[in-house]
């Protein structure tokens, strides 16, 4: 368990969040207002280092990782984030740091040495929507549904960063005997959970730069299975998967040879629709396939 808290979060959306993925930034913050959720910033933060620093330089990146928890101690909260990729670097540098001592010497040794107050290790870091099914509660989170999704065919991806290792995320998470947070989410708020294999599977935005027409293929074979499955709407925690599955599809439909047109939005996104936020503020402008005629189209208004 992290620290005591009362609905207040040390906030990191991650570099996506803050540059090409705002909406996801932005619905967040809408809907925790909404629920009475305090966001705190993390003023100072830097990247988390995912990926290139922790495979060239694994000290430094559990340097930078408990500079950051050290900072969510100061400020007396938990990290809570909406980038499956932060959490999961966060949460396997947590998991070391709190597991082995000598470690935490070592790195709090480099951490004083650079003018940074020593980490505790009694902080947690926890996704978005776990503190709303875990922290903020299913009837709560109902009470504030005024415009209900009525039956939206809804696929839920989770990507594979929020899921695995299991044994780091403690069975959260989908298929892998997980209390399904984005089912629940999705059924609070009126809509239909599709089920597709894809759906806790990866989606390849690591493999990108390696070889972009797999990863187009990846990516859209998710969506199209989705859409081939009832789907009227794709939603994700992940910024990063946002970006695969939104941002590349018309990417993925030139190089699959086939059109996809599923709208993906982030879950903060579809919770906020439900909520009556508009759609201005929940950045649905900025989605690359509109999914406000879908919704129209199942009687859900559009502000």
């Amino acid at each position: 368990m992290g620290i005591s808290q009362n609905l207040n979060y040390a906030y990191y959306p991650g570099c996506a969040a803050k540059q090409i993925q705002k909406e996801a930034d932005w619905s967040a913050r809408a809907v925790s207002e909404k629920l009475g959720v305090s966001l705190h910033d993390m003023h100072g933060a830097t990247c988390c280092g995912a990926g290139n620093l922790q495979e060239h330089d694994p000290a430094a990146g559990l340097a930078i990782n408990a500079r950051i928890f050290s900072q969510a101690e100061e400020m007396g909260m938990d990290i809570v984030t909406i980038c499956n990729t932060c959490l999961q670097t966060f949460s396997f540098a947590n998991e070391r740091l709190k597991a082995e001592p000598e470690l935490l010497e070592k790195v709090n040794a480099i951490l004083v040495k650079a003018g940074v107050r020593p980490y505790q290790g009694t902080i947690d870091v926890k996704h978005f929507i776990w503190v709303l099914i875990d922290d903020v509660g299913e009837e709560t989170l109902k009470k504030h549904v005024v415009n209900p999704l009525n039956d939206l065919q809804v696929a839920p991806f989770y990507g594979c960063h929020g899921l695995r290792p299991n044994e780091v995320f403690n069975g959260r998470g989908g298929r892998l005997a997980g209390p399904q947070y984005m089912e629940k989410l999705i059924r609070i708020m009126g809509g239909e959970s599709v089920d597709y294999y894809g759906k806790d599977k990866c989606c390849g935005f690591h493999y990108m730069l390696l070889n972009e027409k797999e990863f187009l293929h990846m990516s859209g074979g998710h969506s199209l299975e989705a859409k081939n499955h009832g789907a009227e709407v794709m939603v994700s925690p992940c910024t990063l998967c946002d970006m695969a599955l939104g941002a590349y599809q018309s990417r993925s439909e030139k190089a699959m040879g086939t059109k996809i047109g599923l709208p993906e939005m982030n879950i903060s996104q579809l919770i906020g629709m439900a909520y009556g936020l508009d759609q201005k503020t929940l950045g649905l402008g900025r989605l690359h396939t509109d999914p406000r005629p879908v919704m129209k189209s199942r009687g859900v208004q559009i502000i």
